[in-house]
């Protein structure tokens, strides 16, 4: 079924669009709590109320693209997730990546800081279409979809500290590109 179809159904308030949803969209989901949480109970937490939170925002809300709307709101509830579990000290992998990029990237608090954010959305989405397409491509995936380092050095035929290098030097080129722009942090 296409992504507008399954707006259609969440439009017409058709419960058929969470099935819909989850038959199109439960794997990558799924894969991207789980390389957030590392828990297969919270994960499947998340993707729940990813499907709870679309179903609450479509309407009024009218993504043009239902994987990177649901992938956004997974991601979020997954780092929620992730922030409360850390504040009860249970390690979890994905601590090294979200780590990596809090001292880049700030967190958002209030409205003010919502238009800030925004406006860094806009950079951040400039700088990644500046870059060459595999450190595009690398970046995305170990920061947007988490993947861990070693599945990526696997992927790419790098090894994993190589691959870190490399993902140092691609976040020191965003911070530049963030500071230079006149984006504090």
């Amino acid at each position: 079924m296409k992504d507008s179809e399954i707006v259609a159904l969440f439009f017409a308030r058709e419960e058929t669009a969470i099935a819909e949803t989850s038959l199109k969209y439960g794997r990558l989901l799924q894969s991207i709590a789980y390389n957030i949480l590392a828990d297969i109970q919270d994960s499947e937490e998340c993707v729940s109320d990813t499907y709870l939170q679309a179903w609450n925002s479509i309407p009024p809300q009218k993504p043009e693209s239902l994987s990177a709307y649901l992938g956004r709101i997974v991601r979020n509830l997954a780092i929620n997730v992730w922030h409360k579990n850390r504040a009860q000290k249970r390690y979890n992998p994905a601590d090294v990546m979200l780590e990596e990029l809090g001292d880049i990237i700030p967190a958002v608090a209030g409205v003010e800081e919502e238009i800030d954010a925004n406006e860094l959305a806009r950079h951040i989405s400039k700088w990644l279409r500046a870059l060459a397409a595999e450190d595009r491509i690398i970046f995305v995936q170990r920061y947007w979809y988490a993947l861990p380092l070693k599945k990526l050095a696997a992927e790419h035929g790098s090894s994993a500290n190589k691959l870190a290098g490399r993902m140092y030097r691609l976040r020191r080129q965003l911070k530049d590109s963030l500071e230079e722009a006149g984006i504090t942090l």
